[in-house]
């Protein structure tokens, strides 16, 4: 089992009053460990209307294992590894923006609706290094998943 260079991932969706807050709570479990916590705090939007923030940060690392495993499932998952250095910040922070929609039926693709924020370990604390970081343990996360 590969070590897991991230100190968290969070996952962040907002559920709209037009939308099944259990549907969409089931769009972010998708990427989630069994049973694990989601906290849920109540907005208002510009006109009145109910946002319904979902959230989760996942820290221990068999946790933060499964989250990054699920990414594997991505069809542009190379094109993932490709994009890194535009989705890794100069805080080592991994930003990607994963579809709501598909997410609920099961599939992993990029697109709108939860973002995915990772706290990628690097020392010294450099981008570069992060790049490097993040690219080495998904690498090894899709072969361990093609083993399978």
């Amino acid at each position: 089992m590969p070590q897991i260079p991230l100190h968290y991932v969070d996952l962040r969706t907002f559920c709209y009053a037009t939308e099944d807050d259990k549907r969409v709570e089931a769009a972010l479990r998708r990427f989630l460990p069994e049973e694990f916590e989601i906290e849920r705090v109540e907005s208002e939007g510009h006109y009145g209307d109910r946002i319904l923030v979902l959230s989760a940060r996942v820290e221990n690392a068999d946790d933060v294992r499964h989250v990054l495993a699920q990414l594997t499932d991505l069809e542009t998952f190379d094109r993932l590894l490709a994009e890194l250095d535009d989705r890794v910040t100069d805080n080592c922070e991994l930003f990607l923006r994963l579809d709501k929609q598909a997410a609920f039926g099961g599939d992993v693709r990029l697109g709108e609706g939860i973002t995915f924020r990772a706290k990628v370990e690097a020392y010294p604390a450099k981008k570069p290094q992060a790049v490097e970081n993040a690219e080495t343990v998904l690498e090894e996360l899709a072969g361990d998943a093609a083993k399978e």
